[in-house]
């Protein structure tokens, strides 16, 4: 029995689903992958339990939930929760995507049951741009499912989506925990030098000096502020930059490749199938069914 997402996002425009577990037979929990275009976007109160996991470049937004506001540069694995029968507001400045997890109120007490916790005791408190290592480290395994050829059984993403119950209700401090990161200015100077020269070889001691620090201090804030330490990041831009390429269809693989950094196409498909779980040749044949899908809805339309 496939899970239905209850009361899903009323948005402006239909993000891109990159991947769903819409099919993965999960049953009182659910994730998806969107790629959201920049824009304002409403959460309306829902039955379920969501939290959304920034992934990728550092995006600049305004969110606002049960009467607190916040203004951030949110991050690669910053998290928003959004308690059941809570809604909620974001804006973000440009496009972001977003691993979104959400879980019934059936499932979550079942998960306190499990713990000996009364409802009374079990709370989930709404919070913005929450920065948990351990609730990260289990909505990645999530991620991995989802793109995945072959998941796992749904047993194993129910026990993730278990342990990421407990941790929201047992595990986070109480209030924010400073932790020393680049400033806003800075972490959208270094994002933007990026990419802005994903085509070219950057190095450590390039990007340090570009923001004035030095290589070790600048790799310890980096990964504290994007999540990942900087040749991942970097990886993951280039990427995500080479598939957008692939789906205009005006370059080829080999340019598309050197346009974007890689040393050579092969090593560029076997990073795209490591983080998108497709080929180049795969992602071009589905942006061109998807394309003739939509001219036969066009010309049926027109009949």
């Amino acid at each position: 029995m496939n899970a239905a997402i209850p009361n899903a996002l009323v948005l402006p425009s239909t993000p891109y689903t990159l991947r769903s577990s819409a099919k993965l037979g999960w049953t009182g929990f659910g994730a998806e992958l969107l790629a959201f275009p920049a824009g304002a976007y409403r959460v309306p109160a829902s039955t379920a339990h969501r939290i959304g996991f920034h992934v990728g470049a550092p995006v600049k937004a305004r969110c606002r939930c049960d009467g607190s506001r916040s203004s951030r540069i949110q991050a690669h694995g910053d998290a928003d929760v959004i308690p059941a029968g809570l809604d909620g507001e974001w804006v973000d400045e440009s496009d972001s995507t977003i691993l979104r997890v959400w879980m019934t109120e059936e499932f979550a007490r079942a998960a306190w049951e499990q713990l000996g916790l009364s409802e009374s005791r079990a709370r989930i408190r709404p919070q913005f741009q929450l920065r948990d290592p351990r609730l990260q480290h289990l909505a990645w395994g999530l991620r991995a499912e989802l793109e995945s050829d072959l998941p796992s059984a749904p047993l194993y993403a129910e026990s993730l989506c278990t342990a990421m119950m407990v941790r929201l209700v047992q595990g986070l401090p109480v209030g924010p925990k400073r932790r020393q990161t680049l400033g806003a200015r800075a972490s959208r100077r270094v994002a933007e030098f990026i990419e802005s020269h994903l085509d070219q070889r950057l190095t450590l001691s390039e990007l340090a000096a570009f923001v004035e620090l030095s290589v070790p201090h600048f790799k310890v804030l980096f990964r504290e502020t994007f999540g990942m330490p900087v040749h991942r990041y970097v990886l993951e831009r280039r990427v995500a930059r080479a598939h957008d390429l692939l789906l205009q269809g005006k370059l080829s693989a080999a340019q598309i490749a050197l346009e974007t950094g890689f040393s050579h196409q092969s090593h560029m498909a076997h990073w795209m199938g490591r983080l998108l779980g497709a080929t180049p040749r795969q992602m071009i044949r589905s942006a061109k069914q998807r394309d003739q899908d939509a001219e036969a809805v066009t010309v049926r339309s027109a009949i």
